[in-house]
């Protein structure tokens, strides 16, 4: 949540309810976004990420209930509550609302003290929710909440919503399999390219009936394709360097890689001049710090 001035969505058909609760919400310390219909609420927030959204049930086109179950669908979007707003007081409704991802609602006419109250209870909780994320992508956890029942994203780290976004949009279908909540934590559901990079999904644990928790992350590279890459060596050089920068010597290195040691030789001479190494020493430091740099 932003640190001066939370921002509040509102979603709504009727300008006279806009221009209402613009200025409302204006006076009361908020950064207010406007939007007409659902439609031009997604497109407001591709650009602009709300702290937390007020929506109206009953709009044309894309209705509230609607415009719930695809932010729950969205990674990026999962995570930032959602205040229903209707007139309707049927309490299927309001359960409606809360199933396709609401967490609260009101009631029109509606008294703006109690949406006040509704809104600042839950930026305060999704506040502390998004610190905790924050903390578990720092940490190198980069995890997800998937409601398995609905197949949708429930919550995600900021580094793991970024990582599912770019992710082809069949692939929460294809991990929310129906044996997924009978495999122990620890089990690796499949490997998955992000922009060329292989990147591995895990289950980690339950968070209620229907919330699988997962992680994702890269997979880390081989330290020879690491040293292969950076210092622009062949798939055979870089392998010496390695062992050369956990101290082995060439005889070694021949034994290890089962090849003559004068051919070690040769493959060292050539990465001492690609790399432009002046001895053992410098060859096996540089080694090691480029592999340290990519943990």
């Amino acid at each position: 949540m932003t640190q001066e001035r939370p921002t509040i969505l509102v979603i709504d058909d009727d300008p006279a309810a806009l221009g209402m609760m613009d200025t409302a919400l204006e006076d009361a310390g908020f950064a207010v976004l406007l939007a007409q219909s659902g439609k031009g609420a997604f497109a407001t927030m591709a650009h602009r990420r709300p702290d937390l959204v007020l929506v109206d049930a009953m709009m044309p086109g894309m209705n509230g209930w609607e415009v719930c179950a695809r932010m729950a669908s969205e990674a990026p979007l999962a995570s930032v509550p959602v205040v229903f707003m209707t007139g309707l007081t049927e309490i299927e409704h309001v359960l409606r609302a809360f199933d396709v991802g609401a967490q609260d609602y009101v009631t029109k006419p509606f008294h703006f003290d109690e949406v006040l109250a509704r809104i600042r209870v839950r930026l305060a909780a999704s506040q502390q929710v998004r610190t905790a994320h924050v903390a578990l992508d720092r940490s190198g956890r980069f995890l997800f909440g998937l409601d398995h029942v609905r197949t949708q994203i429930a919550w995600s780290t900021p580094q793991a919503a970024d990582l599912i976004a770019r992710l082809s949009p069949d692939t929460i279908g294809e991990i929310a399999t129906p044996d997924l909540p009978n495999l122990p934590p620890g089990s690796l559901l499949g490997h998955w390219l992000i922009d060329d990079v292989p990147h591995k999904i895990v289950f980690v644990g339950r968070e209620g009936p229907d919330i699988l928790i997962l992680s994702i992350a890269p997979i880390p590279a081989e330290p020879e394709a690491i040293l292969q890459k950076k210092l622009g060596l062949s798939t055979r050089e870089a392998e010496v360097l390695l062992w050369i920068s956990r101290g082995k010597s060439s005889r070694d290195i021949a034994e290890i890689l089962q090849i003559s040691p004068r051919t070690i030789d040769k493959h060292t001479e050539q990465l001492y001049n690609k790399a432009g190494f002046s001895s053992r020493a410098a060859a096996a430091a540089t080694a090691s710090r480029l592999l340290r740099e990519t943990e």
